[in-house]
This record gives C-alpha cells, sequence and structure tokens, in this order.
C-alpha cells in the first residue's frame, strides 16, 4: 500500500501561479547608450539582433519543464512510503506460575498407571503429568516453585519451556524439607510474579498434605495474592482417610481457591484423574496471546527527487550542445560574409582604378 507521510505539501502545488499572478514582474534600470540608428549599422554589419528577454518567454521547453520539476520536488517533499503487509508479533497473554510439594510424603507410591496397572511415587507422577501440560502451553510464560519446609523458585517466568521441563525433571523428594510450606510457597509465588506485565497472573499449587511450617497462614496468603491479583487454583493428592502431617487439608485448599477466585480439585491416586484435572486447567486457563503488529515501511522520496535533478541536469546538458552548434553555425557564416565583402570590395577597387585610366586616355 502505498501513502504520503506529508501530503499536506501538495497545498504548495498552485504557488508558482500564484506568485506569477499576484507579483510584479522584476524589472532592471540601466544606463544605455541610445543609438537611433541602431538597426543600420547592425545591417551594415550583417548581424540581425533580437528583443532582449523574447527568447527566454518563447523557450517551450523551460514552460513545460518548470511545473514539472516542481510537481516532482513537492512529491519528494511529501515523502511517497510503500507499507509492506503487516508482521506480527505473538507474545505471552498469561503467567502461569506452578507450585508443586517436595516434602517427604511425596515419595508415597500410592499412584497407579491406568494403561499399565504400574505403581508409582505421588512426584513421578506429578511430573509426568506437568511435562504434558507444560508442552501444551506455548504461548505462556510457566515457572517453578518447589516447597517443603521452605519455599523456593525452582524456574522463573520463561517462554523457554525446554528448561522449565529440565529443572522440572531434576527436583527431587526432600530437597526443600521433610514438612509442607504452602503459606510461603503462595508469598513466595506473589513476590515473583509482582512486577509480571501480564493482565492474567495464575498460581497453579499442588500438594499432598497440610501446612505445617509456614511463617504466614496459607489463608492470609491467599487474602495477599488477591491484592496483588493472583488466582490460585489448587490440586489436593494423597490419601485424604491419612492422619498427621501425611492428612491432606482439601478445606484449607478450598478456601484458598475460593478467595481469590480460583478453583479446588482433587486427585486421589490415580494418574489419569491427575492428567484430567490438569486438562481441565488447561480449558479454563485458555492461551491468550496479544498481538503486536508492525508495518513496514521503506521511503521513495528519491524517487521523484532523482527524477527531477536527472531532468534539471539533461535539459542543461542539451542546451549546452544546442549553444556550442549554434555558435559554430554563427562563426562559419560570420567568415563567409567576411569572403564575400572582401571580394566585393576588391571588385569595386579595381572599378574605380579602370575608370580613372580610362579618364587619362581622354585627355
Amino acid at each position: 500500500m502505498w501513502k504520503f507521510d506529508f501530503p499536506w505539501a501538495f497545498v504548495l502545488l498552485p504557488l508558482p501561479v500564484l506568485v506569477w499572478w499576484l507579483w510584479p514582474a522584476y524589472r532592471t534600470r540601466a544606463q544605455a547608450v541610445r543609438v537611433p540608428f541602431f538597426h543600420e549599422m547592425a545591417g551594415a554589419a550583417g548581424e540581425r539582433p533580437a528583443p532582449g528577454g523574447v527568447r527566454l518567454r518563447r523557450n517551450w521547453v523551460q514552460r513545460l519543464l518548470a511545473p514539472l520539476l516542481w510537481c516532482l520536488l513537492l512529491t519528494a517533499a511529501a515523502k511517497p512510503v510503500y507499507v509492506e503487509p503487516p508482521v506480527t508479533h505473538d507474545s505471552p497473554g498469561r503467567d502461569l506460575m506452578l507450585a508443586i510439594d517436595l516434602s517427604q510424603s511425596m515419595s508415597t507410591r500410592d499412584f497407579v498407571n491406568t494403561a499399565s496397572g504400574e505403581r508409582m511415587d505421588r512426584l513421578t507422577a506429578v511430573k509426568r503429568v506437568v511435562a504434558d501440560f507444560i508442552r501444551k502451553r506455548a504461548q505462556d510464560r510457566i515457572g517453578l516453585v518447589v516447597f517443603g519446609q521452605s519455599a523456593y523458585p525452582q524456574a522463573p517466568l520463561t517462554l523457554d519451556h525446554d528448561a522449565v521441563l529440565t529443572l522440572l525433571g531434576q527436583m527431587q523428594i526432600g530437597m526443600a524439607g521433610a514438612r509442607t510450606a504452602i503459606g510461603d510457597a503462595i508469598g513466595l509465588t506473589v513476590k515473583l510474579m509482582d512486577k509480571s506485565p501480564a493482565k492474567q497472573k495464575v498460581l497453579i499449587l499442588l500438594t499432598d498434605g497440610n501446612d505445617t511450617a509456614s511463617a504466614i497462614p496459607p489463608e492470609n496468603a491467599a487474602y495477599i495474592a488477591k491484592d496483588h491479583h493472583l488466582v490460585i487454583d489448587t490440586i489436593g493428592i494423597g490419601d485424604p482417610n491419612a492422619t498427621g502431617e501425611d492428612r491432606v487439608d482439601f478445606d484449607a485448599l478450598d478456601r484458598i481457591a475460593a478467595v481469590t477466585g480460583g478453583r479446588a480439585f482433587r486427585a486421589l491416586g490415580n494418574e489419569e484423574e491427575l492428567a484430567d484435572v490438569y486438562a481441565t486447567l488447561d480449558r479454563i486457563t485458555p492461551v491468550a496471546v496479544k498481538h503486536e503488529v508492525y508495518r513496514p515501511q521503506r521511503d521513495y522520496y528519491w524517487v521523484p527527487l532523482g527524477a527531477g535533478l536527472l531532468l534539471l541536469a539533461l535539459y542543461h546538458v542539451l542546451a549546452l550542445a544546442f549553444a556550442l552548434l549554434r555558435a559554430r553555425s554563427s562563426a562559419r557564416g560570420n567568415g563567409s560574409g567576411s569572403e564575400n565583402g572582401n571580394e566585393s570590395g576588391n571588385d569595386m577597387a579595381n572599378g574605380r582604378a579602370a575608370g580613372n585610366a580610362e579618364a587619362h586616355r581622354v585627355h
């Protein structure tokens, strides 16, 4: 698509006509010697003088070239540009943090692979399901937080999902301590996502126990998260009939999710059931992509400007060539005229000499 960056420059298009119409003609005054018999003198010399300024006014090439050059100059000043097709850039519309419990109870082998019937520990099942979830969230920035007795950032928010998957695979049970600090995990996530420019910020918190080591109660941390526009979805796994620290406090997880506007899920010992939970989360947190449109532009002001300069240079070259040819023709004409004048002068002198001789004979 073609356009002009400064189309108002074409307002100046009639300016030369207005100047020619309204501005008085330029006249010069100079002293001169008036000769009444100038044309007789020029005729005797074999010259044909032309009236001053007539040649310029009758030059039809200049009359055509001047407005054309003015139009080209204004076209260059208007700056024509060619706008190329838009280039779209996809940027993440959502920041997603995954907080995973690494307390000692995650080593319990009570998860069953539905396809093979294989029993596995809770963390192994979580890793497999979370890895598949990360692969589906291609447009989201994803980070990892691990928590046990304390909470630690495992991976910052990033679009490098391969790096996130590598760090996910390196997580081990007990590496953050044997106990469970759910409130600290929420508080750390709030701090990590506080400067995020994303319009939607989501924390998916997975745990198999109740809070036993947090410096801040989980519900208080949930209210802080709400104030920072962080939505928390909770997933409780494990045996609901367990006692002590191994017992999952589903009621507390429900309250945390409700405070922030999130949802609470339960996955009890089945890998397929856990996968269904993450599939549901994938559906309720769809990929949101913000399109930043950039349209490349190429300037072409140099085309009319170069065409005008080329035409002007060509006109002067041709004018110079015609002037040289005219000068040579004039020089040749003057040479033949002087030769004819000399011959006629010689004839007249010879005639006078013959007349004088005849007169002497008569006497």
